[in-house]
């Protein structure tokens, strides 16, 4: 191939799992390497569908970040370091001993730092004999719903989102010993997604804690109003974990819930998370 010659282009074997979200990435092993074809095809599938799923991935830690890195830098949890050697892992972990799951309620991951990561990608090893699927909506869909008055009601307003709620309890840390303090941001509740343009909702149950500018029972009818309507089925995909699968969600325009109806069974796996940037609305995009 000469120097100015293009890749040829992939076309995926996928089999969507709804209309609203979702797509499972047959035939390929990301442990012989992405090459620039194929990047592109998969970077268009998570564009396309929010959520993508690949079966039988036996990744080593190290090439489970490399193909994190394909997509920018990695991000490092605020109050779950992982491993010494590698610190930029979140484990995923519950088992008899636990009393809540990682990814438990409606959330978009780490959503209250100034730069919340653009996409995580999650691959379990031990899956239980049943439950502990991942539930994911679409916020692109979820803003779509809403009437018109509605959307010039959010359009431009902003809300706190707030990881010391989540974190202090959960992981059982303190500040001080934390990588840095617990995190606190103001995002727009309509996001613009960088790449694709579209709004998207953004507000979750799990981070964000109130309105800007409103009176606080003005404020909760409004988010709780958006919750609601954010767990919908209609904007919603299931996806049911096998050993060695893997998940790839945009967080700038997905939620997700982990749901944990498998006690006391094991679920374990990793999770390599993308850092992304600061959430913004634009009325004319």
């Amino acid at each position: 191939m000469s120097a100015d010659a293009q890749p040829s282009e992939v076309v995926l074997n996928k089999t969507l799992l709804t209309g609203a979200c979702g797509a499972i990435i047959h035939d390929i092993d990301l442990a012989k390497g992405v090459d620039a074809a194929l990047f592109d095809a998969i970077d268009q599938a998570l564009l396309d569908h929010g959520v993508i799923f690949f079966r039988d991935q036996a990744l080593t830690r190290k090439q489970h970040k490399a193909f994190g890195k394909l997509f920018g830098e990695l991000h490092y949890h605020p109050a779950a370091p992982g491993p010494k050697e590698h610190p930029e892992i979140l484990i995923i972990h519950a088992d008899e001993k636990s009393t809540f799951s990682a990814g438990q309620g409606w959330h978009s991951d780490v959503s209250c730092d100034a730069e919340p990561p653009m996409g995580s990608i999650l691959r379990l090893e031990t899956v239980p004999d049943t439950g502990g699927d991942t539930l994911f909506s679409n916020m692109y869909a979820a803003y779509e719903a809403l009437s018109d008055r509605m959307k010039n009601l959010l359009a431009g307003m902003s809300a706190i989102h707030s990881g010391k709620h989540v974190y202090r309890w959960r992981y059982k840390v303190e500040a001080d010993k934390m990588v840095r303090e617990y995190p606190e941001s103001e995002h727009p509740i309509v996001r613009t997604h960088p790449v694709t343009k579209k709004p998207a909702l953004y507000v979750n149950a799990g981070f964000t804690t109130h309105i800007v500018g409103m009176k606080p029972k003005e404020s909760k009818a409004i988010l709780e109003h958006l919750y609601q309507h954010i767990a919908q089925p209609d904007f919603q995909c299931r996806f049911k974990w096998e050993p060695h699968s893997m998940a790839f969600w945009d967080n700038r325009c997905m939620q997700h819930h982990a749901v944990f109806d498998y006690w006391p069974q094991v679920r374990h796996g990793e999770r390599v998370t993308v850092a992304g940037d600061k959430p913004f609305y634009d009325d004319a995009a």
